[in-house]
């Protein structure tokens, strides 16, 4: 995919200075944490990310050895394990034949737009209703590009009974579903490029239901408990972490075994691990200006860190919506709030990383709405494939060796 670096100068202009200067912060911080050999581990959400094209920019930057970690949602791996976005044509269910029962609000039924081959490939595991396409290719209805590896048909049917089979494959070998996934998706994705790389992409608790039985699937694998070690390690080893579009990541950074924020006291005090937040930098990339007023109040005056040892109500003392995440991220003293569309954000600060580190990229998001996001998210579809079931296999044989107990500690050694 050609860079656009002309592109990237105009979307700089269109941004607020105060987000530029956010940005460089975290830039800097970003380059120099990678030049003397630190870690960086992101926390993504679903939705706008997939949308956005971040998760294949992070995907691109976890490939050039910026990005060393993702925690993400449960949606999101289903979405990669069917090439991140699809073209869809999105028809009246009743008019093809599909019960109301069966139907969402607005009655629409989803055909993903797949030749005839790859279609035939996944009808060798999965009954396809031939007839069904061809009903839905010639209903009136509107084709679109969207996150719809869930919901399309046959796709998101595959999708929902391939990851019974990971599911089974991970439990068997004592692997997250995440990891074993990877082996067969696109190395343009986050599981498929940390599949590739040994680098850890783990669901986070808040995120794991999502996206139908691959993100109950995903929950299965592994208990809440390992899920829970895991993630620690993984926060625990990175100097920045990044939060882009994502909620309830007080219930991340913070989580059961993380002692700054006090959560993780008592696994500290019986002498389990641990880790503490202290000393690393937290960036947020968020839409919510209240983000911003609270991060203001705290740097000001301490209002927030205030606030929590008088158990007073931080929705009343700042009279704005407060959500959980806030609280530990305002009161964190290596915070970076940039309140910027991630869309726009990303592709900023991705490029000025690259160029600091002297990087070459092959890929660079931009919004949606614009030109290059319009081409990004046509790319997007045409070039990164579906997860491969006989690559995911024929990968996880050449892991497996006659000490079953072996293999996991090795797969999961960056964890």
């Amino acid at each position: 995919m050609r860079i656009d670096h002309a592109g990237i100068k105009t979307l700089e202009d269109q941004q607020d200075p105060i987000v530029l200067d956010r940005i460089k912060q975290a830039v800097e911080t970003i380059v120099n944490t990678k030049e003397r050999g630190g870690k960086i581990a992101i926390v993504t959400g679903s939705g706008p990310n997939i949308h956005e094209g971040v998760t294949t920019m992070i995907a691109e930057l976890m490939r050039v050895g910026v990005i060393d970690a993702v925690t993400t949602s449960s949606a999101v791996i289903s979405h990669e394990m069917a090439g991140n976005l699809d073209r869809v044509r999105r028809c009246q269910g009743e008019d093809v034949g599909i019960s109301p029962f069966f139907l969402p609000r607005g009655g629409e039924f989803q055909l993903t737009e797949m030749d005839d081959a790859e279609i035939r490939k996944i009808a060798r595991h999965v009954p396809i209703d031939f007839g069904l396409i061809e009903r839905l290719k010639r209903a009136e209805g509107k084709t679109t590009i969207k996150a719809a590896g869930n919901l399309g048909y046959p796709m998101g049917l595959w999708m929902e009974h391939l990851a019974w089979e990971i599911c089974t494959l991970a439990r068997s070998y004592g692997v997250s579903f995440e990891e074993i996934a990877g082996l067969g998706a696109d190395e343009r994705t986050m599981i498929g490029v940390g599949a590739n790389r040994g680098l850890p992409v783990m669901v986070t608790i808040p995120q794991l239901i999502g996206g139908g039985l691959v993100g109950l699937s995903i929950g299965d694998s592994i208990s809440i408990t390992d899920r829970s070690a895991r993630l620690a390690r993984i926060l625990g080893t990175a100097e920045v972490i990044i939060e882009s579009g994502v909620a309830l990541t007080q219930e991340v950074h913070d989580g059961p075994f993380e002692r700054y924020m006090g959560h993780g006291l008592w696994s500290a005090w019986h002498g389990h691990y641990t880790y503490t937040l202290e000393g690393k930098t937290l960036v947020r990339i968020d839409l919510d200006p209240a983000l911003e007023m609270v991060c203001q109040a705290e740097k000001e005056g301490g209002a927030v860190q205030r606030a929590a040892e008088e158990s007073l109500p931080k929705t009343k003392l700042f009279k704005t919506p407060f959500r959980m995440e806030m609280s530990g991220f305002a009161r964190h003293e290596g915070s970076i709030p940039i309140i910027c569309d991630i869309g726009a954000a990303w592709p900023i600060l991705a490029h000025q990383v690259a160029g600091r580190l002297g990087l070459e990229l092959e890929f660079l998001s931009f919004p949606q709405e614009t030109e290059q996001g319009k081409a990004m998210r046509e790319y997007i579809v045409r070039e990164i494939k579906p997860l491969d079931r006989d690559k995911m296999l024929a990968e996880l044989q050449k892991r497996t060796t006659w000490n079953p107990c072996k293999w996991p500690a090795e797969l999961t050694k960056n964890v």
